[in-house]
């Protein structure tokens, strides 16, 4: 049994993603997504993330707020 998740998890390769595929294609109404816009998206994500992460610590608190993006 565990074999066979290894391999279910390694065919996926999107594991590492923060977005969800089918719902930023679900997002795009009028267009199509390109397999390279995920992990550009996903990219993006993560430097807002991490950019609001520092705001919210150089303003002394621990919880992410609407304001820090």
């Amino acid at each position: 049994m565990a074999a066979r998740r290894k391999k279910a998890a390694k065919r996926g390769g999107s594991s590492d993603l923060i977005i969800s595929k089918s719902r930023t294609k679900a997002a795009s109404r009028k267009c199509n997504v390109g397999s390279e816009f995920y992990g550009a998206l996903d990219k993006a994500v993560r430097a807002m993330i991490a950019s609001a992460e520092q705001r919210a610590l150089g303003n002394k608190r621990k919880t992410l707020k609407a304001v820090d993006l």
